[in-house]
Parts: C-alpha cells; structure tokens; sequence
C-alpha cells in the first residue's frame, strides 16, 4: 500500500501518494473544525503503509491511536458517503514520549547537540548575549569540555566570568553583564522543567524510526500538554532541534517510493514566532532539502499565514478546514488561502473556505508525477482508532509493553564540564592554600631569625651601657666634695704646693 485515502465526496476521492508524501504538507483551519482527527487519519494512514510518524499531541487526545474505534451511525454514514471499500477498526503501534516523564518515556538531548543557535532563540539573547553564548561553546570545545546539561551550561558561564579578561583577546568581547543576563534565564527555563529535557540518555532517533513485526509504521506521540502551559518556546525548540537532527543525521535517499519518517508539528505557528532571522533562513532550507533525506513534514495550524511564504510554498498536500471571517483582516486571510489552491471550475473555494463543517476540509495533494491537484471539497475519513483519550490504566499497561521501557528511564550524569571546572576549581583552591601555607611557614621563620637578631643586637647594648655608667659615675664623683679635695691634693702634688 503506498498511498492513503484521506477522504472523499461520493464522486471523488483524494488520495495521498507515498511517492510524494515527502514534499510535507499542511493541516490549518479555525478551533473545533475537526484538524486532530484529520492529524489522527492520516497519522494512521502513513501507519499502514509502513512508515513511522512522531507527532505531538498538544491537547491530549491523541492516544486514541493505542485502541480500536467503534462503530456508530454518523461513522457509518461517512463512510458511504465516501466509498470507503473496507473499514476495518483497530488500534496502531504507538510508543508514548513526555519530556516530563509523567505519560510517557522521557526524551532528551544534550546542550552541545542543541547549539547555540536554537538555545538563543529559546532563551530570547539579544545579539551581544547570542556572541557570548556562541564564544562559551567555543571555548568548551577548544578546552574539551563537554556540555550536557544545564549545570555543565552554567559551569562554563561561570567560569568564563571569572576569566573574561584573558578569554576577551582570543574570543572577543566577553561582557559580565551578557553572562549574568544569561544565568538569569537559564534560572527561569530551569523553573520551566527544562533541565529534565536536557542530559543523558540522549533520544536516540533510530527510536523515532521503527516499524512493528507486522511492518507498520510505529506512531511516536509526544505529550506536551503540560509542557505547553510551561513553556511553548521549550517546545517549539524541540521540533525545531529534531528537525535538524533528523537533516544531519540521515542519508540522502533521494525520492524513495515513500517516506522514511513523517513528521506533524502541531501549533506550528509557535516555531516562527519572533524567530530570528537567521533561525528562518535555517528551517526554510531544512525543509527544502530534507525531503531528500525521505523525511516528510506536515504543519497543523490555525491559518496557512502562521507559515512564512517560503516554507508555505514547500508545503505540497494541504488539508483546509473551515477558517471564520469576522473582520476585514479575517477576510483578506481567507482570500489569500483561497488563492493558494490549484483552481477547480466546480467550486468556488473562497466562499466554501468559510461554509465548511465539522470534518469536512479543502484538499489539494501532489499526484505521482509530483503536480498540485485542483481542489475538491470533500469528507475526512473517519479513523479506525479511538477518538479520544486512553484512560490511565490503558496507557500503563501500553507503557509496561513498550520496547524501549527501561532504556531511558534513568538518568546518566558523566564527566562533563560541571565536574570537570569543578575538579579545575578545586585543585586550584589546593594549589593555593599550600602556596598560602608555605608563605606563612616563611614568613615565621624570618620573623624568628628578625627576633634573634634583634636579641642579639639588645645584649651587645646592655654590655655598653654598664661601662658607660661607671665612667660617668666617675665623673660625678669628680663634682663631688671629696672629688674636689682628691682632685687638688693630685694637683697640689704636682704642682709643688704645700
């Protein structure tokens, strides 16, 4: 099977090809027009032909996947409706992820595999701040320091810091202030649950590109209902991150008869969000060129405007459900989406943009020789997994069967820049404290031979003194009474007197 049926109108049907299906696509339309199910059926369909997806699941609902749906009338209509020739109910291979370790296994990457592009545009750096950020990677790689996690991120800051003045000549300007504004954020990403998303075990992404013993494509779902409460930028990095692994990482392939991997980025309006410019120019070209990487990747948003132009006009499948015209901006959108489509004679599809209902979509596919169709109106298929949740003790038991349970449950936290600078810093502190002690073993035994030297020099003046007294005991006595009668019988004498 290398295409799958995504729905239909009772005269035609819609097809998507395999052979095309990494040319990516899109899935937009307003709130509540039905875009999880249309994700849900198709993540399905690649599924039966055998090529694996990972999608996120932002509202929670998508574990359905794991169970078999059931029958009821409106199902059963649609499916006339459509001509569906066989629609059997059933569940897919589905391996659960959650950043947050809560429902599903945890995944992770390293800081030095993140880059210092993707985390300035995730902290928000002004440009001085992104230099500094770029100059601490650099630095850690001139000085082999791993950077794993956000404490080994720190590390390095700190450390840079404190050696700002010798670093500035080789790598730059590197200004305290820009350090300490980063620490700040770092703090703030960290009080989001970030450091649970950055460390070891890495995700490997060979695990994101499995199929079942039966060849289906195993469905890799990421739970991000909580971490889009906390931190929406976190997430929109994340894809961002897997999509350039996925383009570094994988062989060029060419155009295979289908996909390698096929990607759906739900809320894809939160990766361009004031994304540097520099960021735009890199996804752009990783979604022009992974496609020859057999890797297809398909934007489910609000309004194809959400997508910059340059990627919108990559994007070969579109799915459109209804978009709602309320004021002159609303209106000008849906011409503009409505302009985007190959024209059908039979069908005004700016007016029909804004009269769809639930489940029903304006599709436009690639067909084998890689040409835009014209635009049908027709109805999603039904899926043939659960709409809705799994309960809580379904997902334990899909989790207690997973393949990969155990292998990224624990935590490893090897030698890297944290330990490292901390060894650095505490044999330097060793280094120092005997230096000091050896100054002060010094400095006593000179102030013990001062101290001798100056008793030596004390005795010789005691001596001296004694002998200066008794002379000028002497002369005192010379002024005395009986000096002066001593003094003239002395001199009487000599002179002859009486």
């Amino acid at each position: 099977m290398t295409q799958l049926l995504l729905g239909g109108n009772g005269k035609k049907q819609v097809h998507l090809f395999g052979k095309t299906a990494n040319r990516h696509g899109l899935i937009a339309g307003a709130t509540g027009t039905g875009k999880t199910i249309s994700l849900q059926v198709m993540a399905e369909g690649f599924s039966a032909m055998g090529v694996p997806v990972f999608m996120s699941d932002v509202k929670g609902d998508l574990s359905g996947l794991a169970a078999a749906g059931k029958a009821h009338p409106k199902i059963t209509e649609r499916i006339d409706t459509i001509g569906i020739p066989s629609h059997v109910f059933g569940k897919k291979p589905v391996l659960f992820w959650d950043i947050f370790q809560n429902l599903g296994h945890p995944i992770r990457t390293t800081i030095s595999d993140m880059g210092p592009l993707l985390l300035s545009n995730l902290l928000e750096l002004n440009d001085t701040q992104t230099g500094v950020l770029y100059a601490t990677f650099e630095v850690a790689d001139d000085n082999g320091l791993l950077l794993l996690d956000l404490k080994d991120l720190r590390s390095m800051l700190i450390w840079m810091g404190e050696n700002s003045k010798t670093l500035s000549s080789e790598y730059g300007n590197i200004s305290k202030a820009s350090i300490g504004a980063i620490q700040r954020k770092l703090l703030v990403l960290e009080s989001q649950g970030a450091d649970q998303f950055f460390g070891e075990p890495a995700v490997k992404l060979s695990d994101l590109m499995i199929t079942d013993f039966s060849g289906h494509g195993v469905i890799s779902i990421l739970d991000v209902t909580k971490l889009m409460q906390n931190s929406p930028r976190l997430y929109a990095t994340f894809l961002l991150w897997l999509l350039s692994e996925l383009f570094e990482q994988l062989p060029e392939v060419g155009d295979p008869d289908k996909p390698k991997l096929v990607l759906f980025f739900d809320e894809a309006h939160l990766i361009f969000d004031r994304a540097p410019r520099p960021l735009l120019d890199k996804i752009e070209q990783v979604v022009r060129l992974i496609r020859s990487k057999g890797v297809g990747v398909y934007f489910v948003t609000q309004s194809p405007l959400d997508i910059p132009e340059d990627v919108l006009g990559q994007l070969g499948a579109r799915v459109q459900h209804a978009l709602r015209a309320f004021t002159p901006k609303d209106k000008k959108a849906v011409k503009t989406v409505a302009e985007t489509f190959r024209p059908n004679p039979e069908l005004d599809t700016l007016s029909t943009i804004t009269e769809l209902g639930t489940g029903e979509v304006l599709a436009s596919v690639l067909d084998e020789s890689g040409t835009p169709t014209p635009v049908e109106r027709i109805l999603m298929c039904p899926p043939v997994s659960r709409i809705g949740p799994l309960v809580d003790n379904e997902r334990e038991q899909q989790l207690a069967s997973s393949p990969l349970s155990g292998r990224y449950e624990e935590t490893i936290d090897r030698e890297s820049a944290y330990e490292l600078l901390k060894e650095r810093a505490e044999k330097e502190a060793k280094e120092a404290a005997e230096a000091e002690a050896l100054a002060a073993q010094q400095a006593a035994e000179e102030e013990r031979e001062k101290q001798a030297r100056r008793k030596a020099r004390g005795s010789g003046r005691q001596r001296q003194s004694m002998g200066e007294a008794l002379m000028k005991s002497v002369l005192r006595s010379v002024g005395s009474s009986m000096g002066r009668k001593i003094t003239r019988g002395i001199l009487g004498s000599l002179l002859g007197g009486r």
